[in-house]
């Protein structure tokens, strides 16, 4: 099964780190996230990702050429649109997606268990399914409820409120790119919604795993305090075997 994984945006909420190098190379403990990801598909049997970049993609390739203990384990392609396609317009260049396959944002840091992913998908026929976790959304502000004559009916101070909020990984079934016009940029929340139109099954994985999106910078900075904790056995799948950690 290939993995294609997101690898073309900006970061911007990540500035100024993100005006000199791209999002998917933005560090967590030694190593960048994207390369934390790969290590973690490595690990559910992915080998065969492509990366789909945009955004100083030069650094990314130079970074990954460099990376030659990865070479083993991982069959990597770059897919480089010639204008901005959007977060789902972007699968209509990328070759090979005749099976089952797995999409995933560059900047995803989370324990899913993404073999368990692909048996849910599976087992429920959909043409997409998202994975989904609960977030809650917390208003630093008095909230006020009131009616059409501006009587209050109710203050909340500093509410919280929960949402299923996709994790920004995702399985597809090659049915899925019809709805994909190469050329035309599309991002991924309207192509759900071309596919419930068309009649076609979407369905969400629920998930409590640990999550969060390196791209939002508080979430960045308990990824990088956290990490050592969570993810620190990832390093031993690049060490040759016989060496030492």
């Amino acid at each position: 099964m290939k993995a294609v994984i997101l690898a073309g945006g900006r970061g911007t909420r990540l500035a100024p780190f993100t005006t000199v190098f791209p999002k998917p190379l933005v560090p967590i403990g030694d190593r960048p996230i994207l390369e934390l990801i790969m290590l973690q598909l490595v690990k559910h049997g992915f080998r065969d990702m492509v990366l789909s970049v945009d955004y100083l993609a030069d650094l990314i390739r130079a970074y990954f050429n460099e990376r030659k203990q990865l070479a083993p384990l991982v069959n990597l392609t770059y897919v480089r649109d010639e204008a901005p396609a959007g977060t789902a317009g972007s699968l209509a260049s990328i070759p090979g997606l005749d099976e089952t396959f797995l999409v995933m944002n560059g900047d995803v840091l989370t324990t899913l268990d993404y073999s368990k992913l692909v048996a849910y998908h599976r087992q429920h026929g959909g043409a997409l399914t998202i994975a989904v976790r609960k977030r809650t959304v917390k208003i630093d502000l008095g909230v006020l409820d009131f009616d059409a004559d501006n009587v209050v009916t109710d203050y909340r101070e500093k509410p919280e409120f929960a949402y299923d909020v996709s994790m920004g990984v995702y399985v597809y079934e090659p049915r899925a790119l019809a709805h994909i016009t190469r050329g035309t940029y599309l991002d991924f929340p309207e192509l759900v919604l071309r596919l419930m139109r068309a009649g076609e099954k979407v369905v969400v994985y629920p998930s409590s795993d640990y999550w969060l999106d390196i791209g939002r910078p508080d979430d960045y900075a308990r990824a990088c305090e956290e990490f050592p904790a969570r993810f620190g056995d990832l390093a031993a799948l690049l060490v040759p075997p016989g060496a030492t950690p």
